[in-house]
């Protein structure tokens, strides 16, 4: 399976990204597919902006032009994820992935299901789920290398879920990201390593990188491609650009068969002891 990894620094104007991502592609021909990270077609915290330049997803022109080149150029394309319009009654929007097959078809979403609310310091604040709102189901997409597990960057924090991917027959776990400066480099590698050797698993998380026109934000690049024994293969830096890795989907099988942990689940009970009363 040979795939592309791009890492880019997303504007606050899709029209722009659109353009980047159409030139990626063209760069990616003769590839499998292209891996894309998240909020690829806007980065902006400001909302009043984004219920401007964001469209619905059954009319979305960014998703549509992205369909139309992969069906030219004959490749399958991972949006890492896009912010959408959606119903929703407060006006959120979707952080939402999309897969996209080598005939122009989408043939899986997934909607971001953990929400990225922290406060890292008294400058460095995130509430995701005042501008999205929260996704509710697990996706796993058929494509002719075997089964892929969508996911979205902060959803890598919650390792229950990749092993409900894994179990059901991930063989590829996707996790583009927009990832914090900050938490990227104490916690990026080590994160994703640990996916890919708790599932067995090839591990694609393609990044944001850099600072970002038109929104103040900064994110850690670092895009990285890891195997299913936890070796890293690829590791993006902190400039853009495209990369081109092979993948052996046999490692998959190979890794699982050594240490067969997806298959040792047991049930068990949670026993809270009392703490000792030491005053007498």
């Amino acid at each position: 399976m040979k795939i592309a990894v791009a890492q880019i620094t997303s504007s606050d104007q899709p029209d722009e990204n659109l353009d980047c991502v159409l030139n990626l592609m063209e760069k990616s021909v003769g590839q499998d597919i292209l891996f894309l990270p998240e909020v690829t077609n806007c980065v902006s915290f400001d909302r009043k902006h984004q219920m401007q330049v964001l469209k619905p997803f059954e009319s979305h022109s960014f998703i549509a032009a992205v369909a139309q080149k992969a069906c030219l150029l004959d490749l399958w394309v991972a949006l890492g994820s896009i912010s959408i319009k959606t119903d929703d009654s407060n006006g959120r929007f979707a952080n939402r992935s999309v897969l996209i097959n080598a005939k122009g078809k989408t043939v899986a979403h997934y909607d971001k299901i953990h929400m990225f609310d922290v406060q890292l310091s008294s400058e460095e604040t995130y509430c995701e789920s005042k501008s999205f709102r929260a996704g509710q189901e697990a996706v796993l997409a058929q494509t002719p290398w075997g089964l892929m597990g969508l996911t979205i960057c902060y959803d890598l924090r919650f390792p229950h879920l990749y092993r409900a991917l894994a179990q059901a027959g991930a063989k590829i776990l996707t996790i583009p990201a927009a990832f914090s400066p900050l938490t990227g480099k104490a916690h990026w590698h080590s994160l994703l390593r640990a996916r890919a050797i708790e599932t067995g698993c090839y591990v694609v998380a393609s990044a944001q990188t850099g600072s970002h026109p038109g929104t103040g934000r900064k994110t850690f690049g670092h895009g990285l491609v890891v195997d299913p024994w936890g070796e890293i293969i690829l590791d993006a830096g902190d400039a853009t650009g495209l990369h081109f890795v092979e993948l052996d989907l046999g490692a998959v099988d190979r890794a699982r068969s050594r240490v067969a942990s997806l298959q040792h689940d047991r049930l068990y009970k949670l026993r809270s002891y009392p703490v000792n009363d030491t005053s007498s």
